[in-house]
């Protein structure tokens, strides 16, 4: 879990936007068979449901630290989406944030039954100003750019033919899977370690798919597989680790991860624009006698 004060930030607002409950309103508009606006008391009134899963930010690089684990609280966005009865020929929502900030997002990604949500709390406690109280969007499997709208105000039932989000004119891709990938966490780059035994670890996710297996190789060697502690769900990271003995020296290790349908990481490395980095992170590890 990562505690809400160290849960990675990034959006535009130039300042945290700080709206009354009391006053919100979420409007569900566009290709709809009816418009519907919901006020806050309204919300939290629906059948709640807490859900672990781990975000990322679609500039995270590989090895980084834009992505984070939490517990939220919410009511799933299909079932809103279902009481305004998308029409034939929709295909994507636009949510709008109050400071106008838009994020493009698949309506089958919102509709297929995964927990996609329209969240309220963070790790057993009011959703934070600074993630998005009152309401945000926590969609598994997607890059925030692309789903994690925070002070929600507007959902538009629309096309990708006909609108844009924020990112898309600024050359990031309109749609945003979160790719499979792994970190290591321990030891840190760089760091010194004597000769046997060194334990490393670190997480892996591949957001509702789940993670199959974790491997490490040290010096382009054989790939050998780590130790996997259960995931909480198929929408977290998952820890491993894995026990290496290595000789006096500096050594390269690199992890890779493999989805539970077999799908394993990319060894290409690519930026992060336009749709997510990719590549094994790697990290050089000094043994001194």
């Amino acid at each position: 879990m990562t505690p809400s004060p160290e849960f990675y930030r990034i959006d535009t607002a130039l300042s945290v936007p700080v709206i009354d409950p009391r006053e919100w309103r979420l409007k569900v508009t566009g290709l709809v068979d009816r418009e519907i606006e919901l006020d806050f008391d309204a919300l939290l009134a629906k059948p709640l449901r807490e859900r672990h899963v781990t975000i990322a930010c679609v500039s995270n690089e590989v090895g980084g630290d834009l992505i984070g684990n939490a517990l939220w609280l919410g009511w799933p966005v299909r079932e809103l989406l279902a009481m305004a009865g998308p029409k034939p020929g929709a295909d994507m929502v636009l949510a709008r944030s109050t400071d106008g900030w838009t994020a493009g997002t698949p309506l089958e990604v919102l509709t297929d039954g995964r927990d996609a949500l329209l969240a309220v709390g963070m790790n057993g406690e009011p959703l934070p100003l600074e993630h998005g109280f009152p309401v945000r969007m926590i969609v598994p499997g997607l890059y925030g750019y692309v789903s994690a709208t925070k002070w929600l105000t507007e959902l538009k039932v629309t096309t990708f033919a006909d609108d844009v989000a924020y990112w898309t004119p600024r050359g990031w891709s309109a749609r945003g899977p979160i790719k499979i990938s792994s970190r290591i966490d321990v030891p840190r780059d760089g760091r010194s370690a004597p000769p046997g035994r060194v334990v490393f670890g670190g997480v892996a996710w591949a957001q509702h798919t789940g993670i199959g297996k974790v491997e490490l190789r040290v010096d382009r060697g054989s790939w050998q597989q780590a130790d996997l502690a259960p995931g909480i769900s198929v929408d977290t990271w998952y820890q491993w680790q894995l026990g290496v003995d290595l000789q006096p020296g500096q050594h390269e290790v690199q992890v890779r991860a493999t989805d539970l349908h077999g799908a394993a990481q990319t060894e290409e490395h690519r930026s992060v624009a336009p749709d997510g980095a990719t590549g094994f992170h790697t990290i050089r590890v000094d043994v001194n006698p």
